[in-house]
């Protein structure tokens, strides 16, 4: 054990004066943390900033902006005509809201309003939904004048003036957005709205097996150079660098995940510091399963490349199966199939902490299942681990 201890701190040293290694194996994470927070930044509201031209300069428009701008996530960019034109055509804006001159005074009148979009394309995304955004405020104006008139109608030659009516119609209007007959509630099936939660257990666990399986290549490699012949010369058995090189293939997978569950618990708030040491426990355990793994492909692979196709498959595989990207339905061929795969296990425990407030209690059979399949992996790796190339 001493001697295996040896080898890891050497491995480890050696991991560290690699300078494009260990910039690529921390830097990444980083990297991949960052593109998380800039695509969710821990929410799922739409935000957009919308580009209106207003030619009209009346009530009716000015209540229109406000509306618009009063929508959570949604900033105004008043712009002139020919300053909208040009970023249409320079394509800096893909969409605009033209509100017309006489806006206000046709709706005034009981005349038909209109509004223009103006778009580059289809007006992209953004532009599209801010189209109906848009639409759905006009319809409620327009709605509210329609209420307005019919009821000026029914109250024709009863000393109402077109003040009072426009007044109360206007309370009532703005009492019902406050407090609406009908109401929606959103119930989330299958999966969280919480981007963050759902997809960061899978990103760590990916991490963990491109570091593990990846890092095969280098024991194939030094087996070829005759690395590993030359440790055995110096009294060291084929099993104490069997287990040196797998108590190091922990260390090094076990730091990506780290600095993933670092910036997550300091950025997001995703932790409170029970869940942050719980989660590094599975992460721990299913990093060791892995490495046991990795460690098979070392040992069946003849080359490098071998190697790396090797692992790169069984990433791969290991990854779609076990829900990195998507929620899988229980009960589905898909998680049928995802059953095989440690990921699944590993991301549904780490869910069950992080999303779901679970203890290591909640998470015992996944931990369990790491446990299993780490140590059958590491009786096969050991027993067809070779030193040398055709030898023992």
């Amino acid at each position: 054990m001493k001697k295996a201890l040896l080898i890891t701190l050497n491995e480890v040293k050696l991991y560290l004066q690699d300078k494009g290694d260990l910039a690529f194996s921390l830097l990444l994470p980083v990297v991949t943390f960052a593109l998380i927070y800039g695509a969710f930044g821990g929410q799922t509201l739409f935000k957009a900033t919308a580009p209106v031209v207003d030619e009209d300069h009346g009530v009716y428009s000015a209540q229109l902006i406000d509306r618009l701008n009063g929508l959570d996530g949604i900033n105004i960019e008043k712009l002139t005509p020919d300053e909208a034109r040009a970023m249409l055509d320079n394509s800096d804006r893909l969409f605009v809201l033209d509100i017309p001159a006489g806006f206000s005074a046709a709706l005034e009148a009981g005349s038909r309003a209109q509004l223009n979009f103006w778009q580059r394309g289809n007006g992209g995304l953004g532009g599209q939904i801010l189209a109906s955004i848009i639409r759905g405020i006009a319809d409620d104006m327009g709605k509210g004048f329609q209420i307005t008139s019919r009821v000026a109608s029914n109250l024709d030659g009863t000393g109402v003036t077109k003040e009072e009516i426009d007044a109360a119609v206007q309370k009532n209007l703005d009492a019902e957005r406050l407090t609406p007959a009908l109401s929606v509630h959103e119930e989330v099936m299958g999966g969280t709205a919480d981007l963050v939660n759902q997809y960061l257990p899978g990103i760590v666990t990916m991490y963990v097996l491109f570091a593990l399986t990846m890092g095969a290549r280098t024991i194939v490699e030094e087996r070829r150079r005759g690395t590993l012949e030359r440790l055995l010369t110096t009294r060291l058995s084929v099993s104490g660098l069997f287990f040196g090189k797998y108590i190091a293939a922990i260390a090094r997978g076990f730091v990506q995940t780290v600095i993933l569950l670092a910036l997550g618990y300091a950025v997001f708030r995703m932790f409170t510091p029970v869940t942050f040491l719980e989660s590094l426990f599975i992460i721990l355990v299913y990093t060791a399963a892995a490495s046991a793994l990795g460690l098979i492909i070392a040992s069946i692979a003849r080359t490098e490349e071998a190697a790396n196709w090797i692992a790169v498959v069984f990433t791969m595989f290991m990854v779609m199966l076990g829900g990195t990207f998507f929620a899988v339905e229980p009960g589905s061929v898909f998680y049928a199939l995802g059953r095989i795969s440690i990921n699944s296990y590993a991301n549904e425990a780490l869910r069950k902490i992080i999303a779901e407030g679970g203890t290591l209690g909640d998470v015992m059979i996944p931990l369990a299942i790491f446990v299993g399949v780490g140590a059958v992996a590491l009786v096969i790796s050991r027993l067809i681990f070779k030193a040398v190339p055709g030898g023992k």
